[in-house]
Order: C-alpha cells, then sequence, then structure tokens
C-alpha cells in the first residue's frame, strides 16, 4: 500500500516557523483583497468573451469543450493563487494540535449531519461524499479525520492526504440499512423502540 493511501502515515504537517507565518499573514492582508477583485472582473471578462464565442459554439462542439475546458482552468488557477494565504486563526493557533481537533471534529460532525438528514420530497438527495481539506485537519493530521469519520460511519476514498481527506457515506451505498436505521416512517427512531 502506498503511503499515501495508508492512513497510518498520516501524521500531522510539521510546525511552520512564526516569522514566514506573521510575513504570509501581512502578504494576505494587502493580496487577498486584489485577489477578490481579481476573480470576478476575468470571470466577467470570460463571461462577456463566452457570448460571442458562443455563436461559434453553436456549430462546433469540440470548440464549446475546450472552450468551457479554458475557462475552468483560468477560473481554477486564479482560485488557486490564494493557496498560500494565512488566515488569522492559522497564524494565532499554528501548533495547537487541539484547536485543529476541535475542527475536525466540527467539519466531519457537519458533514455526518448533512448525510444523515432524511431525504425531503423533490429536494437533492443528502450528499453522499465530502472533502475535508488539509487547512482544517493540518496540525491534527489526516489520521485523526480517518479516525474521527470512520467513527461517525464514513468510509475512506482514494485521496492525497496533502490537499484533502476524501470521505463517503457508507450508508449511501446500503439504503436499506440506512431505512432501517431511521425507523417507521423516517421518524429517527429504532424499530424496535
Amino acid at each position: 500500500m502506498d503511503t499515501s493511501e495508508d492512513p497510518a502515515t498520516w501524521a500531522p504537517e510539521p510546525v511552520r516557523p512564526r516569522g514566514r507565518l506573521i510575513l504570509a499573514f501581512a502578504a494576505t492582508l494587502v493580496f487577498f483583497p486584489a485577489l477578490c477583485v481579481l476573480w470576478p472582473a476575468v470571470a466577467a471578462v470570460l463571461f462577456v468573451v463566452g457570448l460571442f464565442a458562443d455563436a461559434i459554439a453553436a456549430v462546433s462542439e469540440g470548440f464549446e469543450r475546450g472552450c468551457l475546458r479554458f475557462v475552468d482552468d483560468t477560473l481554477g488557477r486564479i482560485a488557486r493563487l490564494g493557496s498560500w494565504c494565512v488566515s488569522w486563526p492559522e497564524l494565532r493557533h499554528e501548533g495547537d494540535a487541539a484547536h485543529y481537533r476541535a475542527r475536525v471534529d466540527r467539519a466531519v460532525g457537519a458533514w455526518t449531519a448533512r448525510a444523515r438528514a432524511p431525504r425531503e420530497p423533490k429536494k437533492p438527495r443528502p450528499p453522499v461524499e465530502c472533502a475535508i481539506p488539509r487547512r482544517v485537519y493540518r496540525g491534527a493530521g489526516g489520521r485523526y479525520v480517518a479516525e474521527v469519520a470512520l467513527a461517525q460511519g464514513w468510509e475512506l476514498r482514494p485521496t492525497d492526504v496533502r490537499e484533502e481527506v476524501r470521505l463517503w457515506w457508507s450508508a449511501a451505498s446500503r439504503p436499506q440499512e440506512a431505512r432501517e436505521a431511521q425507523g417507521p416512517e423516517g421518524t429517527g427512531a429504532a424499530p424496535d423502540s
């Protein structure tokens, strides 16, 4: 098994030097507002170009796919420009494993609540797959995410722990068991209560 697939090797990230974090936070204060202006501006320009390109796309399906891929790649690259940004909570709690464990507990708990929610008529199904980003579990490690998620009924998906931990709601693959766990008429009560 590759180490990127083995939860036992998913240790917490090393603590970043405080001075470097302070510099990154100061740069974030300047760069992030510019990024927040740049992304919508580029999106608007691409939308206008897309209006004119729509005439060509009406006759060429390959052009349409290429144009959509270009828009997706361009906006995705701009969004990834901010991946180095440091938020105030990250600056304050760097190296505090308890803080990151609490963040993981909240994130996995929120996804679990969404996945366990009964399906409402004429509404989309509750999510069955989620990704916990590294920013959430940095100080606790991917292994802690796996432990918490497995305890709440999630299964691990193939994942790159350097970016995120991907999870699958295991009850979704067994709808009959999920219905039985909810009880009669979806009341949430156990069948024998």
